[in-house]
């Protein structure tokens, strides 16, 4: 058995989740259930980073102690992942003891090794960033960009980790791993990045100045800075775990690629002698019906809130079904309902209710033994054969808006068996091959509908599970197995009826809360 660990970016609690915190849980969840389905032991991990000085600018506006406001927002991101049907297997905060101490001795064995110094440093900071500027920084005009915020000119001494003198190792390693990062175009965007020769790292902040942070080992008057502490929580949650690191991917968004994950995380690893990641994984950013997600203007999307009125089947398809995995993609109330309706209420809910009606009313409720098959039974089978090594190609390249487009055309293939054969005709016929034929379209039905849940799980366990469980169908072990074409359901009796998507009205879709 393999083993496979990857994990998501931790969320910082300076906010609830939103539709990207979703997405990012969700991405990371199919690729999880993917390798379980596969066979490996999955290792899953998630969590909330909660140290620096927004946090602790927020808990002192409320009036309460850092750590209870980290409890509070930290609760909300766990709270979340049930919700979506997020399988993780730990979930990590960075106030967390076994955290705090591999930062502490990972910052020492820097320090004696003469990775770390200290220096004083003059020049701008932006407080909303939490990271020290430069003059290359500005806009053309000279004004600093929106992102950062307020910049103040400040005068103060810090550690400082001896990054630039690792940039040409770096631009080796990833000229050489030319698959290190999905998409490929993210990796080449890093690499103009190292064009530019690096500074080093300021790691530490003065407790003066901020207090919510690991305290430097070999000098308790500083904590470290934000990247020095979030990023170790990969290594941290698996330190004491043999056989999980290194990760196999890192699932995060766009923003935090350059220059966190992919500068600062390998160079860290490198200097401390631990093995890199296998790979990243950076994805793109939600708009929402065509503009900037934004929580002030009420252009969101509450994803607690759209599960509990659409479910969370919805969720999940919508999210992989619409985004391209490492592109940016639309929220709109407008597509959501085109796709819910016509791939998941007219298409897939379509079949299970024919299915079931059919097998009840002409077979008793007991799915038949399936006679010679015929041209149209062929047909199906053959684009069964075609679909099954694409859809598995495409997992393997995260394409997964493709692989669910392939999937659903399977679907809407077997619908269109369903027209062609019209079992309502053949069972009102007396004659012995109508009745025969009968028999081998609501077994070919049922089959169809048993192997396209087979590449619907990871994306909408809850929904398949329902329809394995009308079926009366309990898969093997062996995933890959379960995808041959055969006769698993013959004899099995099958529920009355399932609404799995009731259609939606145009005017009852308001996807913000």
């Amino acid at each position: 058995m393999n083993s496979f660990y990857i994990t998501t970016a931790i969320d910082y609690v300076n906010g609830s989740p939103h539709l990207g915190h979703a997405y990012e849980k969700v991405l990371t969840d199919v690729i999880a259930r993917i390798r379980r389905m596969m066979g490996d032991k999955v290792h899953f991990l998630t969590g909330v980073d909660e140290h620096g000085q927004k946090v602790q600018q927020s808990a002192r506006k409320l009036g309460i102690d850092p750590q209870q406001y980290s409890d509070e927002i930290s609760a909300e991101f766990r709270a979340i992942l049930p919700k979506l049907e997020v399988l993780n297997d730990d979930f990590i905060r960075t106030t967390e003891e076994r955290h705090k101490a591999v930062v502490r001795r990972l910052l020492q064995q820097l320090f004696d090794k003469g990775e770390i110094y200290k220096a004083e440093y003059q020049g701008y900071y932006s407080t909303r960033q939490e990271q020290f500027l430069q003059n290359k920084d500005r806009n053309a005009d000279g004004t600093w960009p929106e992102l950062f915020g307020e910049v103040t000119e400040i005068t103060e001494s810090n550690y400082f980790f001896k990054l630039k003198s690792y940039q040409e190792w770096l631009v080796q390693f990833l000229t050489e791993n030319e698959n290190f990062i999905f998409p490929k175009f993210r990796q080449k965007q890093v690499l103009e990045f190292l064009k530019e020769p690096l500074n080093d790292l300021c790691i530490s902040r003065p407790k003066e100045r901020l207090e919510w942070g690991i305290p430097l080992p070999f000098d308790e008057d500083y904590v470290t800075y934000v990247w020095f502490d979030a990023l170790v929580n990969y290594y941290s949650a698996v330190a004491d775990k043999p056989g999980i690191w290194p990760a196999d991917y890192h699932v995060i968004g766009k923003d935090i690629l350059v220059p966190p994950h992919a500068v600062y995380w390998p160079i860290m690893l490198h200097a401390c002698g631990l093995a890199l990641p296998k790979g990243i994984i950076a994805h793109g950013w939600w708009s929402i019906n065509g503009d900037k997600m934004s929580k002030s203007t009420g252009n969101f999307v509450e994803p607690i809130a759209f599960v509990d009125q659409y479910g969370v089947d919805s969720l999940r398809y919508f999210l992989m079904r619409e985004m391209s995995v490492g592109q940016d993609s639309d929220f709109s109330d407008t597509q959501f309902l085109a796709r819910y309706n016509a791939e998941l209420a007219n298409n897939l809910g379509n079949l299970v209710n024919r299915t079931l009606n059919m097998t009840n009313r002409f077979a008793d409720g007991l799915v038949p033994v399936a006679g010679q098959a015929g041209a149209p039974e062929l047909e199906l089978q053959a684009l069964w054969a075609k679909t099954q090594p694409e859809v598995t190609a495409l997992w393997a390249e995260f394409q997964f808006h493709t692989a669910l487009e392939r999937t659903l055309a399977f679907v809407t293939a077997t619908n269109a068996y369903i027209e062609k054969r019209a079992p309502w005709k053949l069972g009102k016929s007396e004659e012995a091959g109508d009745k025969i034929l009968l028999q081998t379209s609501l077994a070919t039905m049922a089959e169809a509908l048993r192997l396209a849940t087979g590449y619907l799980l990871p994306f909408m366990p809850g929904a398949v599970e329902k329809i394995h469980g009308v079926l009366g169908y309990q898969p093997g072990e062996n995933w890959a197995e379960e995808l041959a074409w055969g006769g698993r359901l013959q004899g099995n009796r099958v529920a009355a009826s399932l609404v799995l998507f009731p259609r939606i009205q145009a005017e009852k879709t308001p996807v913000k809360s």
